[in-house]
């Protein structure tokens, strides 16, 4: 007996020292990576009118704050946008009001939305051209000389809004002016060579997409803005990295 325990006691301590110890539970779910914010504060100035501080919307559902949250994913820390627009400015206005001003910062990066209101107001494209010339000069001064640090956008086709609709003024005479105002900022903007984006096509789909205009049946609602934000959010990332 004394042998056959010695057997079993010397089987179980071999079964003991061998048998292969449990690994540690893994965690297979899949985590998001979150780019980090950079350290570094980026400034950016925002020039325009009722389309840059977002008439009818919240401050943050405008497209220099959808922006700068859209930037802040991918790791660029941009402060809060300085802006200087007001609803109804042209561009004459707004030159005015940047002059009023004083302001002598440079910034990391400009953008410039303005002339609806010389085109609502039946002003000359003529005149407009000069001044939006003068303008986006004033811009690159403002990103210190940097064209590539300024980006223009395109007028939207407000006559496609209910506003619009109701205005009394032919749509399509609205579209072809808007048009025309818009050949004029793009060969200048291209010519200086900065970057331009035409966010028009898409502004007149809310012919049919009543969610892209605001309540107060004019102005474009968040969701609009969000794409402007997005288009611009590419040529932002690629000049600022």
């Amino acid at each position: 007996m004394k042998v056959l325990w010695s057997a079993a006691l010397l089987y179980f301590l071999t079964l003991a020292c061998t048998k292969t110890p449990n690994m540690p539970a893994t965690d297979s779910t899949s985590k998001p990576t979150i780019t980090p914010v950079s350290g570094k504060e980026i400034s950016y100035l925002a020039l325009g009118d009722s389309y840059t501080i977002g008439e009818s919307v919240k401050q943050v559902e405008s497209f220099p704050y959808q922006l700068q949250s859209l930037l802040k994913t991918e790791g660029i820390n941009v402060n809060t946008p300085r802006i200087i627009a007001t609803t109804g400015w042209t561009t004459s206005e707004l030159q005015s009001a940047i002059v009023q001003t004083k302001l002598n910062q440079k910034f990391d990066f400009v953008t410039l939305l303005i002339g609806v209101n010389n085109q609502y107001r039946g002003n000359s494209i003529i005149t407009y051209k000069k001044e939006f010339a003068e303008l986006l000069q004033t811009a690159i001064s403002f990103a210190n000389g940097d064209k590539s640090k300024v980006f223009v956008i395109s007028i939207p086709d407000w006559g496609v809004t209910p506003f619009g609709k109701n205005s009394g003024k032919n749509q399509q005479s609205i579209a072809k002016e808007i048009d025309d105002f818009n050949t004029a900022n793009q060969e200048i903007t291209i010519a200086a060579g900065v970057s331009y984006t035409n966010i028009t096509p898409e502004s007149r789909n809310a012919t049919q997409d009543l969610s892209l205009i605001a309540n107060d049946g004019l102005h474009p609602s968040a969701k609009m803005y969000g794409e402007w934000a997005s288009a611009l959010k590419p040529k932002v990332v690629a000049a600022l990295k």
